[in-house]
């Protein structure tokens, strides 16, 4: 005959069932819950490219290269070396290191990033705990009630809501990303320019020193002249007056090239200071110019690119405003141990648990969801008509800059021109006037004409060099992506894809 259990164990046999039992109904729940959750629909058009109008070359673009070879755009890893200026490497350098606006945009990369994984968690079981404790007398009687438990709280996310709110938080990371981009382009774009304008206002200042001693040659003749009767004291005056326009434009100089080099040091993160230079205008490499421009290039622009994320963020948005309508269901339970006695609360205390769903759905909310869906549609619109300008303004930056470049290269070599027929225009003219043939004015107008003439000549040089500068600003700066990297921490979360580009913006569902 088998010994019958002792009632304690029948007691731990039975608790243990029970625990069992419910452990299975949920795990039961949970299960049932993903299968609704995976199995729900995604509402909301799904981000398709628009169609853009994109002309089939740039205007002014030069001809394209033989067939087989590529176009030379960007061709060295940072485009701005191909001036051959150490100089003006290192300052690139140390602006993408220590500037400020682009240590802002890199941080709010990292913000972002930050918020992709905050929307990200709504998707997820949220787990929490909590203790509770309290001793409390009636009369005679003192009373314990301690309690602990671990709480669980998970939305189902039936309709997409949560899908399309974690889609727009990627394209936003990814509009913030081509923001830093295009900080950065920007950056690279002013450091250049800049620089070149150094160069520009040094190659004035060194004509007009030159001027200035030449005319400063010509007093001290002048003057020996005039004690010897050989000049009259109008002549005298003229040749003075020569030599103090061209000293008063010294100092107006000076000061330019003082306020370019202050410019630079606060884009390279410096206080204002001198600026190093390794070239001179003259001696700057000539930079070619791309040939055979496919007009797609302009398309990979960092502003172009942060325009089409932010259109994706809000037609994923529209899809989340759908959702207002549908109700949510949500999953809450509890479990933990309760004992009027603190020592005894793991111990001997009585066990508790809860579990409960809930849905909740909207009846009448006075207009307010029609507004919600009617402002995310509104939005993505104003998203869309600001990528397409955007797209129209950056085909408009690269003509403008190939035109620049066009137009530029005549006037220089008009200007070249014309500063060396003035030059021969000056010895001619003084011969003239050392013969007797004419007199001083006509010396004094010709240099006039020659001093302008050479600071129009740099002016244009240095015009030149800037719209070069401004072509490769305009067609998108895809050289700029080695140089900056993007933060170690301020990937997409663990399982995703932080590769997505443009023609795969996020979550592809379908609509529900």
């Amino acid at each position: 005959m088998r010994d019958r259990p002792a009632p304690a164990t029948v007691s731990a046999r039975l608790r243990a069932h029970a625990r069992a039992r419910t452990a299975g109904h949920w795990l039961a729940l949970v299960a049932g819950a993903a299968a609704m959750g995976m199995s729900g629909c995604t509402l909301g058009p799904d981000y398709v490219r628009p169609t853009v109008d994109v002309p089939a070359v740039h205007r002014f673009a030069q001809a394209a290269p033989p067939q087989g070879q590529p176009p030379t755009l960007a061709a060295l890893p940072a485009w701005w070396a191909g001036f051959g200026d150490a100089e003006l490497d290192a300052l690139v350098g140390e602006a993408l290191a220590a500037n400020h606006d682009l240590r802002v945009a890199t941080a709010r990369v990292d913000e972002f990033a930050a918020r992709v994984v905050s929307t990200h968690s709504q998707a997820l079981p949220q787990v929490g705990y909590g203790a509770s404790g309290g001793r409390q007398q009636v009369g005679n009687v003192t009373a314990g009630s301690y309690t602990a438990v671990l709480s669980a709280s998970w939305e189902l996310d039936l309709w997409g809501r949560i899908r399309r709110e974690d889609e727009a938080a990627r394209a936003n990371l990814m509009a913030t990303e081509q923001a830093r981009l295009g900080v950065a382009l920007t950056l690279v774009s002013a450091v250049v320019s800049g620089y070149v304008t150094l160069l520009d206002l040094d190659r004035r200042l060194e004509i007009s020193r030159a001027t200035l001693e030449g005319r400063r040659r010509n007093v001290e003749v002048f003057q020996i002249r005039l004690d010897g009767g050989a000049v009259s004291d109008f002549e005298m005056m003229q040749v003075t007056a020569e030599y103090e326009t061209a000293a008063s434009s010294i100092p107006d100089l000076e000061r330019a090239i003082a306020q370019q080099e202050h410019a630079l040091s606060a884009l390279v993160g410096r206080n204002p200071g001198p600026i190093a230079r390794g070239a001179t205008l003259l001696s700057l490499e000539p930079v070619p110019v791309p040939a055979g421009l496919p007009s797609e290039l302009v398309t990979r622009r960092p502003d172009i690119l942060q325009s089409e994320q932010q259109l994706v963020a809000a037609n994923a948005l529209v899809g989340a405003a759908r959702a207002l309508y549908f109700p949510t269901v949500s999953l809450t339970g509890f479990g933990g141990s309760a004992s009027s006695e603190l020592d005894g609360l793991f111990s001997g205390g009585a066990r508790t648990w809860s579990f409960a769903g809930q849905l909740l759905g909207p009846l009448f909310a006075g207009g307010a969801i029609d507004s919600a869906n009617a402002q995310a549609e509104a939005r993505r619109e104003q998203a869309l008509a600001i990528y397409q300008q955007t797209i129209q303004a950056a085909f408009r930056d690269v003509s403008d800059s190939l035109a620049a470049i066009q137009y530029t290269r005549g006037v220089v070599d008009s200007l070249e021109r014309r500063v060396e027929a003035l030059r021969r225009a000056v010895v001619l003219a003084t011969e003239r006037y050392d013969n007797g043939y004419s007199d001083y004015l006509e010396v004094l107008d010709t240099e006039r004409s020659l001093f302008s003439a050479e600071l129009a000549l740099t002016a244009a040089r240095g015009d030149g060099y800037r719209s070069l500068v401004n072509l490769y600003r305009a067609l998108g700066g895809d050289w700029i992506a080695p140089s900056v990297p993007l933060p170690a921490n301020a990937g997409a979360p663990a399982g995703t894809d932080a590769t997505t580009g443009p023609d795969a913006p996020g979550t592809r569902s379908s609509s529900g």
